[in-house]
């Protein structure tokens, strides 16, 4: 499987997730997907940034993890039904709104993993990555929707397909493949994919383990865990094999990576 542009170079990565909010930030008020939480990840060296894409009701795809305004800025409404400048509005003084199309501009030099959280974010997804698309990772819980994005990627004209994670059924129907052993079926689950971003455990099941990772290895496939935010938890995996730490402590991260000898990308 040749590899994509997206992880051309060396690992382990360090993927900021949801930009970089440090406690002198959060203390301003800057909260997580705002412009400003995007530019301390790169600021502090992050090359890696994994975020979330909703649609508005003006049909501009924006950088937000929940489907409603609530927990991060005190407002029920969803983003489906609230308009661009009302948003901005909100976010003003929490660190800066961003769309998707200002990231993708303002921050060449950063890698987007970017999930689509709104079946109707991923058409308007795919177009505005296609020409970006050897820096953007397309994944989410729904195989539905990140085929949908990839899709529209393609129709748009990307020179080359988003590098893309599967969804939860297909993580799912994966780890009960290796559980029967049927190794063929693995093969072919790894195939259409370029990394495997998982939790460590989903309740009780351990989802990482040193066979995935070889599985997916001897696949050209990297493994990339969420969310790690305790150093010892980041050498334990760092020492298993894993290939990425998706970590609210990008700044933490990147430290434990240098220190450890290695060069994160």
């Amino acid at each position: 499987m040749t590899r994509h542009p997206y992880l051309s170079r060396s690992s382990p990565r360090v993927l900021a997730h949801r930009g970089l909010v440090t406690p002198d930030a959060a203390a301003q008020g800057v909260v997580e997907n705002s412009f400003a939480a995007v530019a301390e990840a790169h600021a502090a060296g992050a090359e890696y940034v994994e975020s979330d894409c909703h649609l508005t009701a003006d049909g501009e795809v924006v950088l937000f993890h929940d489907d409603d305004l609530q927990r991060v800025a005190g407002d029920p409404r969803a983003i489906a039904d609230v308009r661009l400048h009302e948003i901005e509005e909100l976010m003003a003084e929490r660190g800066g709104l961003v769309t998707l199309a200002q990231a993708l501009e303002a921050f060449p030099e950063v890698r987007f993993n970017l999930d689509v959280k709104a079946a109707a974010a991923a058409e308007h997804m795919g177009r505005l990555v296609a020409p970006h698309a050897e820096r953007v990772l397309l994944t989410s819980f729904s195989d539905e929707r990140r085929r949908a994005a990839l899709s529209a990627a393609r129709d748009a004209g990307a020179a080359t397909r988003p590098a893309t994670s599967p969804g939860s059924a297909t993580i799912a129907r994966l780890l009960a493949a290796r559980t029967l052993h049927r190794t063929r079926r693995v093969r072919a689950l790894l195939e259409e994919v370029d990394a495997l971003q998982i939790p460590e455990r989903q309740g009780p099941v351990r989802v990482v383990s040193r066979g995935l990772i070889r599985d997916a290895h001897a696949a050209g496939v990297e493994v990339h865990v969420w969310t790690v935010n305790d150093e010892d938890d980041m050498s334990r995996l760092l020492d298993l094999g894993v290939d990425g730490l998706v970590t609210d402590r990008a700044d933490a991260a990147l430290a434990l990576v240098n220190d450890r000898g290695t060069t994160p990308v």
